[in-house]
């Protein structure tokens, strides 16, 4: 199946990924179906050229691709199996589902489409609203070979890279270990800035050298200036990682992989969620360290260490 232009493309689910997602999708030319619970992520889409569609059956009649943008499991299996998305869907479609969800809710949506006739590609993304914005994040692709051909195409619209990685459940594993690492980095880094202070290193000059160092990863690059500017507001909240930390401590255990740091990450988004601070974002673990080392609040324009 090649994917042509001129036929309708749905998406199901317009929150903060999903609708610049299927925007960018809009922009390139392609004919986008959107469909969303919630009224004001609607409007949104349609000042974005999403056509709106009543319902989900709706939306998908007639698509050859189907995308997916959804939260959680719940909501995956509410939307795909109860809501029966997939029974929808007409045989020999594709659906590229692009949540981070579980292996075991994904299965099950394999199972589901195997049985409809329906090509599921899990293509969970890595990235945030401002990479997917900028059309800059990464696609962790399993599923059919030849149904991945067909849709890479669209998916580049809103990714820089597109990663097959096998027949079956693959893309779920690799955005699971992805996270991990993130959550891993963000500890990594409240530690690190909190004992750089104490050795009487200055805010900024230590964010300098991070940047510069060996382990200027991309990601520690992107949250210098919001750091500098002592700026929590989230991109991908708190919240948002504790619950990935939880699939990612499930699909562990099931795979008798032990993963500690992962399960220390958990605890301490879990101190954060607790005081209150579950909406920031996923980086406020550098004053969360802060805080247990009894060092003051860094002021954005104070070069000296706390």
């Amino acid at each position: 199946m090649k994917q042509q232009q001129d036929k309708p493309v749905a998406w199901i689910g317009l929150g903060k990924l999903g609708l610049p997602m299927a925007a960018r999708l809009a922009d390139a030319g392609w004919r986008v179906r959107g469909c969303d619970r919630d009224p004001g992520r609607l409007r949104l889409g349609a000042e974005r050229g999403i056509a709106i569609a009543d319902d989900m059956a709706a939306a998908v009649a007639g698509c050859p691709v189907v995308f997916a943008s959804l939260p959680d499991d719940r909501v995956l299996r509410e939307v795909a199996l109860g809501g029966d998305l997939i029974g929808l869907m007409e045989r020999g479609s594709v659906l590229v589902e692009t949540s981070t969800v579980s292996v075991a809710a994904s299965q099950e949506v394999a199972s589901a489409a195997a049985a409809r006739g329906v090509a599921y590609l899990r293509s969970p993304v890595s990235g945030n609203p401002v990479s997917a914005e900028a059309g800059a994040l990464s696609a962790l692709v399993s599923g059919p070979r030849d149904a991945f051909d067909a849709v890479r195409p669209l998916l580049a619209t809103f990714t820089r890279a597109q990663s097959w990685l096998g027949e079956e459940e693959q893309g779920r594993f690799a955005k699971l270990a992805i996270n991990l690492m993130i959550a891993v980095s963000a500890g990594m880094m409240g530690e690190a800035l909190a004992i750089a202070r104490r050795g009487g290193i200055g805010w900024d000059d230590m964010l300098a050298v991070m940047s510069d160092s060996a382990v200027g990863s991309p990601m520690v690059k992107y949250k210098i200036d919001p750091l500098a500017q002592r700026d929590f507001t989230a991109t991908f909240s708190c919240r948002q990682i504790a619950k990935d930390l939880d699939l990612i401590l499930a699909c562990a255990r099931d795979a008798g992989v032990p993963v500690s740091l992962a399960a220390q990450m958990r605890e301490a988004y879990s101190a954060i969620i607790a005081m209150g601070e579950g909406g920031d974002d996923y980086i406020a673990t550098v004053r969360h360290v802060e805080r247990l080392a009894g060092l003051p609040a860094v002021k954005p324009d104070v070069k000296a260490a706390g």
